[in-house]
């Protein structure tokens, strides 16, 4: 009997992908009700911006990148005295407060010099305007995912009309960071 019922179970599949693989066949008009099984494809179908985006070779935006990091809310007062890491593991600076530019833009503000990143002090150190999306929390860590050494060097040094700062208890998103 155990026989009999493998033999019918296998036959049943090969009989369901012998009706897929002919619904799939190209060439193949079928009208509806014919009694072939359709295979529909998952996900949602592609719209015509994305086609186009799809087609140019252009990098995403920062905040493509920040929307695909899955952005979580976050007390503004966690954030402080977190350290800032780049791309090898290496302490850039701890961040030493959030604030808001005029343009709504969040930024941490990082106190920053080429050397001696990792030594929690201010002294002999710029202070740095780091966009929030282009950093990741990971732990109790920011990664500098989009914000190279290269990028704190060049910065311009943060001044407070720049930017106010933002309280404690406030909530705020930051992208979620992973290895």
């Amino acid at each position: 009997m155990r026989l009999f019922n493998r033999m019918l179970v296998r036959s049943g599949l090969v009989a369901a992908s012998l009706l897929a693989a002919a619904s799939l066949a190209p060439g193949l008009p079928a009208a509806a009700g014919d009694g072939l099984v359709r295979i529909a494809s998952g996900g949602p179908q592609p719209t015509r911006s994305d086609v186009q985006n799809a087609d140019s070779d252009d990098e995403p935006t920062l905040d493509q990148k920040f929307r695909k990091r899955f952005p979580q809310p976050v007390k503004v007062g966690d954030l402080i005295g977190l350290p800032v890491l780049d791309f090898d593991d290496s302490t850039i600076g701890y961040v030493k407060s959030v604030v808001r530019r005029p343009d709504g833009e969040i930024d941490l503000i990082v106190p920053y010099s080429a050397w001696f990143g990792w030594l929690h002090t201010e002294k002999g150190k710029r202070l740095v305007a780091v966009p929030i999306k282009s950093v990741a929390i990971l732990g109790r860590q920011l990664d500098a995912l989009e914000f190279t050494r290269q990028d704190f060097d060049d910065a311009p040094a943060w001044k407070a009309s720049d930017g106010s700062p933002i309280g404690l208890h406030e909530k705020t998103l930051i992208a979620l960071g992973r290895r």
